[in-house]
C-alpha cells in the first residue's frame, strides 16, 4: 500500500482515486510536538469513539465514512488485523478545506487566555471565571499551518475566502453537531467544553465532514460529577499530558520528550475511561 502521509497521530493510504485509508495510531502529540512515547491502545479510543460519532449524526451532515471493518479495505490490512482491527477506516477522498471550526462552550484554554488579555473572544458584557458555560456557543475559525500554531481568523475573513453562504452553512452545521452531542454527553457524565471540526468537499462539490469528531484528541471533556467553576476540570482527553509538560517546563520542547511510565499508564487509563463513558 502507498503511505501518502504520515501525521501527528494518523497514518493515511491511498486506495484508488476515490478512497483512502486512515490508521489511528497511538503516537500523542502536545503543543504540536509529537512525543517519543505512545499511548497503548489509544488509537484504538479515538478511533472507536470518533466512528460512533460520525453515525450518531450522519443525518446532520454527511461524513467521510466508508466502511470501518477490515473486511471493506485492500487485503493488505487484514493480513495484520493485530495492528490494523479497530483503528482503520475506509474514507471517502476529499478536498479539504484549510480550516478548522472550533466551537467553545466553556471558558477555557486559548479563550481564557484572550479573555483574560482583553481579546474580544466572547460578549465581554458578561464577566466570566475560569471553566464556566458561555451563554452560547461560539465558533472561532482558524488556518490550518503545516508547522507551528494554527491561525485564528474572524469569520469575515472566512466570507472571503469561502462565500457568505457556505461559510454561514459550515457554522450553522458545527453548532447543530455541538449540542446534539453535548446534550448525548452530558447524560453521560461527560461535559463537552470544546471540540473541533474539518470539512471538506467531494467530488460533487457537496460539504462533507472529515478527520475525526469529538474524541479526546480533538476536543475537552470534563467530568461533569466534579466540575465546578472557578478551577481547571479533571478531563477524560490530553490535558492530562498538557499539564505534565508545563509543570516540567517540557511543552513545545524539541526533541520531544519522553513521558514517564506512570503519565503513560494513566493516560491510557483515560482515553479508555472516556470510551466506556460514551459508548459503553
Amino acid at each position: 500500500m502507498k503511505k501518502i502521509s504520515s501525521g501527528k497521530v494518523r497514518d493515511i493510504y491511498e486506495v484508488d482515486d476515490s478512497n483512502l485509508v486512515i490508521v489511528t495510531t497511538d503516537r500523542i502529540s502536545s503543543f504540536d510536538v509529537v512525543l517519543n512515547s505512545l499511548i497503548p491502545q489509544k488509537g484504538v479510543a479515538l478511533n472507536l469513539l470518533s466512528n460512533f460519532w460520525f453515525d450518531f449524526t450522519k443525518d446532520i451532515v454527511p461524513n467521510h465514512i466508508v466502511g470501518t471493518s477490515l473486511d471493506s479495505m485492500p487485503s493488505y490490512f487484514s493480513k495484520d488485523p493485530d495492528i490494523y482491527k479497530n483503528r482503520t477506516v475506509l474514507v471517502k477522498k476529499l478536498n479539504m478545506l484549510p480550516y478548522e471550526f472550533i466551537v467553545r462552550g466553556y471558558m477555557f484554554g486559548s479563550m481564557w487566555k484572550a479573555y483574560k488579555s482583553g481579546e474580544s473572544f466572547c460578549d465581554a458584557s458578561k464577566k466570566y471565571v475560569l471553566a464556566e458555560k458561555l451563554k452560547h456557543p461560539i465558533i472561532t475559525p482558524s488556518i490550518k499551518n503545516h508547522e507551528g500554531h494554527d491561525e485564528y481568523v474572524p469569520i469575515e475573513y472566512l466570507y472571503s475566502e469561502l462565500g457568505k453562504e457556505k461559510t454561514d452553512k459550515i457554522s450553522e452545521v458545527c453548532l447543530s453537531l455541538y449540542e446534539r452531542c453535548y446534550e448525548y454527553a452530558i447524560k453521560r457524565g461527560v461535559i463537552i467544553a470544546d471540540t473541533k471540526f474539518e470539512f471538506g468537499l467531494d467530488f460533487n462539490n457537496n460539504l462533507v465532514l472529515g478527520d475525526e469528531i469529538f474524541t479526546p484528541d480533538s476536543s475537552r471533556f470534563w467530568d461533569a460529577s466534579v466540575y465546578s467553576i472557578g478551577k481547571s476540570p479533571k478531563s477524560y482527553d490530553k490535558q492530562f499530558v498538557r499539564d505534565w509538560l508545563v509543570s516540567n517546563n517540557l511543552d513545545g520542547v524539541i526533541p520531544a520528550p519522553s513521558l514517564p511510565e506512570n503519565i503513560v499508564n494513566a493516560t491510557a487509563k483515560i482515553y479508555q475511561e472516556c470510551v466506556n463513558k460514551i459508548i459503553g
